[in-house]
Order: structure tokens, then sequence, then C-alpha cells
């Protein structure tokens, strides 16, 4: 498996999981369970895979040497700032071209860095079936089964009748953006909608060649690039990346492409982790409901999830409320509102203060 290569994207701000979150302090730097944070769980859960010599890490200039401190077994260079954000396709398509200039033969995976999947011995059955299946000149996704009717997801549709948990790839019907409420609904009582969890494997040859077909400016700009190994890579990166179109690796490749295959994923136990909701979901709670990372006493209180570092937290008459406590800002939200925490983000960037960002 000499040829198989991990590409773990860490660039996202993580606005919703402001204030912990911030530009050179994101969530994916952050310990939310336990002792490590999230892109160390990425590393340590790809490990009996692809070694760290075989890892890559695509960031912002923000985050980088933060990444770097925390991920010392995998090699600096390996680690990549982005000039500029623009979206998973250029991102994507730069790490295929320096893996195809080092390694013809180079067959990537790609792993979004602030995902929590709690049954990793089973997603790694999956893992490895996406690589066999990319060796063989695929394009492979793997879709996780759905438990609820989730409209912040995108979709993978797959045949009727298709099997969930098989390890044998079968053919994408289509790319589902996400749904309203109805629609989302009728995909979880088809049976055969898989939500989308941005995990990606490919020959880096192919991905170049399905770029030069559906994105042939971004294609044309990352293949002038210089050898990733000479002075000049960092300077013309600079120059190009900007240029390249801003657009996601699903609508550039994924929903155009003829050869795309997918597994419809059993229980791997997998969370984005997409808001201070979903951290309360994945946590203990007492009795009552209440999840803490700080000590609490609470009277008549209930569905709370606090983290307000060494202060004790009382709580009286409340209910369903994320408090966040930091030491320059403090966050208190319902609960049920938590996706909208990003919007708080937005208000302080119009307000220019940089020095909550």
């Amino acid at each position: 498996m000499s040829h198989d290569y991990g590409l773990i994207l860490a660039g996202g701000r993580g606005t919703r999981f402001w204030p912990r979150s911030r530009r050179s302090r994101a969530k994916q730097v952050l310990k939310i369970f336990g002792e490590q944070s999230l892109i160390q769980s990425t590393v340590d859960r790809l490990s009996p895979l692809i070694p760290p010599e075989r890892l890559w890490v695509l960031t912002n200039e923000h985050l980088r040497e933060e990444i770097v401190r925390q991920l010392p077994s995998i090699p600096r260079r390996q680690i990549l700032a982005e000039p500029m954000q623009r979206n998973t396709a250029p991102a994507i398509g730069l790490a295929a071209h320096i893996l195809h200039s080092l390694d013809r033969d180079a067959v990537m995976g790609v792993f979004p860095a602030d995902h929590v999947i709690a049954k990793p011995r089973r997603y790694l059955q999956f893992a490895r079936a996406g690589f066999r299946a990319a060796a063989h000149g695929k394009i492979a996704v793997l879709g996780v089964i759905p438990r609820w009717a989730e409209t912040g997801y995108g979709y993978v549709e797959f045949p009727r009748g298709t099997r969930s948990g098989s390890l044998d790839p079968v053919l994408v019907t289509s790319f589902r953006e996400k749904p309203d409420s109805r629609t989302a609904s009728k995909y979880l009582a088809a049976k055969r909608f898989y939500w989308n969890a941005g995990m990606f494997f490919w020959r880096a040859d192919i991905l170049l060649a399905a770029l030069r077909r559906h994105l042939p400016k971004t294609a044309t700009l990352l293949a002038a690039l210089p050898a990733f190994s000479g002075r000049q890579f960092q300077t013309k990166l600079a120059q190009v990346f900007p240029r390249c179109e801003n657009i996601s690796i699903d609508y550039a490749v994924l929903e155009r492409a003829n050869n795309v295959v997918g597994f419809a994923c059993d229980d791997i136990g997998w969370n984005d982790v997409g808001s201070w909701n979903a951290v309360y979901e994945l946590v203990a709670r007492d009795r009552d409901g209440n999840a803490a990372r700080s000590v609490v006493i609470s009277s008549d209180s209930s569905g709370n999830y606090i983290d307000a570092g060494n202060k004790l937290v009382a709580l009286l008459g409340a209910h369903n409320l994320v408090v966040v406590d930091t030491p320059d800002a403090l966050l208190i939200a319902d609960r049920e509102r938590a996706q909208q925490v990003g919007d708080i983000v937005k208000l302080l960037e119009q307000n220019r203060r940089n020095d909550l960002l």
C-alpha cells in the first residue's frame, strides 16, 4: 500500500464554535473531547492505514504553526498553508498535483480534520475499500447511513436495493444538495440516500484529469506550478492559487463525473461535530440532561451545555442553553440555535472586532 496517501483538510475557521474557535485556534486544533485535539484524533484514527510520512495536511496561514506543533510525526513540509481560501476543489487539486509529481501512482484519500468517528475499526474497513476502488480507476465516496432527516448535509443517492454495510462499491446514482425538511424526510424513508461526509478516494492522475475536463482554468493554473521541492514553488503558489475558481469538489467533479462509486456505510459512529449542540449530544450528561466541562451546581435547570474553564457555574431556572466562557468573550445561546453561532462571528466582522476573531 506504499502508493496510498492521506490528505487532511484543515483550513476551516469553525465559526460555529466561537468563542473557543478563533482564526489561530480553530475547531480542528481544539481539545473538545479528551486530551487530543480533533486533528490529532484524525491522524491517530488513520494511523493503521496511512503512516505519517504519507499524510499531508492543507490548512491556512493562521493555523499552520499550531498544526505543525500538534503533529510532530508528520514532516513539516507536508503541512501546507493555502495562500487564500478557494474551497475544496482547488485545495484537493493542489494536493493531487503535488502527489502526482512525487509519485505517478499516488492514490489519495481525502479526510476532514474535525469529525468524530466512534467506531474506527469499522470505519477503516470502508476506507480500505475506498482505496482499493480508487486504485482501479474509480472515484469513490463514503456515504454515512442517516440517523435522522438532516437538512444541513448533502446526500449521496444509491440505487434501489443497495445493502447498507457492504464493502463492494456501488455506482452512485446522484449527489443531492442540502434539502429542505420535507425532502430530507423523504430521503430518510427511501433508505437509499446517505449523508455525504466529505470523504473521497481517487488516483491523483484521475482527479487531475477530471479537473482538466470539468474545471480547466484551475487545472491549467495548478499545472503551471514549478516542482514542489523547488525554491520558487511557494512564490508561484501565492500568485496562482488566488486565481483558481472558488468551488467545492462536489460541484466541480463529483456531480459531473461518470466513474463515481460509493460505499453505503453502516454505523461507524460518525459525527461532524458541527456545533456546540453536537458536542452536547456526544458527551455525558447528568440526570437533568446538563453537560459540563466545568464545575456546575444547578437548581431547576436542564438540557444545558456549560464550558467555562475553571469557574464554578451556578444554574438557576436555566434550560437548553449553551454557555461558553473565555477570557475575552462569553457566549450564551439557545441550544437549538447553536448552528447560528456563526452569525455572531459575521457581526464581529462587520464591527471590525478583529481582536475577537
